[in-house]
């Protein structure tokens, strides 16, 4: 089975791309954030006629998560337990939750695909969101775990952080100035490694970026960042055959700032036998 993660950065704008490469790539089940759009704005009728079905969690033309699936999506479900809401300029337990997490289980295997936060800047109200964000959902992942050890989970998405200096090639990234690479993100981080959870494509791919701003020419200098992942349980891990970072959708028309990241995983399921042979 091959699951993969793109924040494809407005689905309404992308979706012929993004549909040529799951079928291209043979993608069973694709993570994707910032789509954008409402359910009811979603592309459906494309993905569901490349054999697709989907489950979406969008609120308006910012944000949004969703999943597509040419297996069955089960217990599929928004946001994760005690996730925080943001309002700018107000405080308090009840903020507005934003379309930021789905979980779905495919073929007996958690997923979630995540929009973390971006935090914007050092000392914005927006950082502390960000912060309390993972603190909530490392929590919740422990939860998960110590509930059912053995249960293979995986954590999809563009994770707004650069854990290590090799993930930084952007030279507008400064520590003391940027978010992203600041100490208590890298900290927030690591909080989901002593989780039990792994970074299940580093093993494989050491090196390269993710995502590449539009200005400054950055992708042709390949001055980007590490910051989307495939956070992994012990029975995730275990399953993960291989894995890739597919750079070359960076290019071409109208392309997302982000790739997608993919792990191929040794999950037979009754969709394999039924696939046609190609030659």
């Amino acid at each position: 089975m091959r699951v993969a993660t793109w924040n494809v950065n407005s689905i309404r704008t992308r979706y012929g791309r993004v549909i040529d490469w799951l079928l291209r790539e043979d993608v069973d089940v694709l993570a994707m954030q910032e789509i954008k759009c409402k359910p009811e704005q979603f592309p459906t009728a494309a993905f569901e006629e490349a054999g697709y079905e989907l489950a979406i969690h969008g609120l308006n033309q910012w944000n949004g998560v969703a999943f597509a699936s040419r297996l069955p999506l089960e217990d599929v479900e928004i946001g994760f337990p005690g996730q925080p809401g943001f309002l700018k300029g107000a405080d308090g337990p009840d903020l507005p939750q934003e379309a930021r997490a789905l979980g779905a289980t495919v073929a007996g295997i958690r997923l979630w695909s995540l929009y973390v936060p971006n935090g914007r800047a050092l000392g914005d109200p927006h950082l502390a969101y960000k912060l309390d964000w993972l603190r909530v959902l490392a929590d919740d992942t422990r939860q998960w775990l110590a509930d059912d050890p053995t249960l293979p989970l995986a954590l999809m998405g563009d994770w707004n952080v650069a854990p290590l200096d090799s993930d930084v090639g952007d030279p507008s990234f400064v520590q003391g100035v940027s978010t992203h690479i600041s100490p208590p993100e890298r900290a927030a981080f690591a909080e989901f490694e002593r989780a039990g959870l792994t970074d299940v494509v580093r093993p494989r791919v050491p090196t390269g970026y993710t995502f590449w701003d539009y200005k400054q020419l950055r992708f042709p200098r390949n001055e980007g960042l590490r910051i989307d992942f495939i956070m992994g349980s012990q029975g995730f891990a275990e399953l993960v055959t291989d894995a890739s970072i597919h750079r070359d959708e960076r290019k071409g028309e109208a392309p997302s700032d982000h790739v997608p990241v993919v792990v191929d995983l040794a999950v037979e399921t009754e969709e394999d036998y039924d696939r046609p042979m190609v030659f």
